[in-house]
């Protein structure tokens, strides 16, 4: 079970997702560092996971208060080998080209780890982003939204499995940051609507160690983990990364 760590930017800062709320999320306090800046907790969290992949919500976009651009940038250059997944509530592809391009590396720096575009159902409008960003050769990943048990869906991209990358998310808000266990149910679902070779991953409600193994047995590849990360209920460093 491959761990990705996630790093949610809001207002300037690291914050704790908790529950979808984000009206009330905070700055984080992590047991990993006593650092706040954005990247010294990304490499806080790569060096606890041992990951070489790093999720970024960045909900400042994703909530229309404007993107991190500069923190962003930031990241992107420091930590060069590492994979970014970014969700910055893309509502089509138009608007995921031009905050890519405004994040594209000069020359000198040409040898950085890919940058991937997540969609997020919550946010995509047109259905047909996801097609374009594979044609484009962006490896797109498609996270899957719900809350309540209900899709949050506007180009019914849920019930669209021939539509879908390579790549899921199965993202149940309620779960994220909430200690409450992972949503093995809806990454069942997913497995069983996707194509064979679809990598599903899940995210939210890890507490331990069980708790990853379970996910692995429910079909998930990966999953997303920040708060079990931050408060030391997991150790990764004897875990073979993916």
């Amino acid at each position: 079970m491959q761990v990705i760590p996630v790093l949610d930017l809001l207002d300037g800062h690291v914050v704790r997702a908790v529950r979808g709320e984000r009206n009330a999320y905070r700055p984080i306090q992590s047991r990993l560092t006593a650092a706040s800046e954005p990247l010294a907790i990304a490499r806080a969290l790569l060096d606890a996971s041992g990951a070489r992949t790093l999720y970024i919500a960045d909900l400042g976009a994703i909530l229309r208060r404007g993107a991190h651009l500069a923190t962003l940038a930031e990241l992107r250059t420091a930590l060069p080998a590492v994979e970014l997944w970014l969700d910055a509530g893309f509502t089509d592809y138009a608007s995921m080209r031009t905050l890519l391009a405004q994040l594209d590396a000069p020359a000198a720096h040409s040898n950085l780890a890919p940058l991937v575009p997540v969609f997020g159902t919550e946010s995509l409008h047109d259905i047909e982003a996801v097609r374009a960003a594979q044609t484009a050769g962006l490896a797109p990943i498609l996270s899957l939204d719900q809350r309540a048990g209900q899709p949050l869906a506007a180009a019914g991209l849920d019930r669209s499995p021939a539509l879908w990358p390579s790549r899921v998310i199965a993202m149940t808000l309620d779960q994220v940051g909430s200690y409450a266990g992972p949503d093995l149910a809806s990454v069942e679902r997913i497995r069983a609507q996707a194509p064979a070779r679809t990598i599903v991953i899940g995210a939210g409600g890890i507490r331990d160690r069980d708790d990853l193994a379970a996910a692995a047995s429910s079909g998930a590849s990966a999953w997303l983990v920040a708060s079990a990360l931050h408060d030391l209920q997991i150790d990764c460093t004897h875990r073979a990364s993916a």
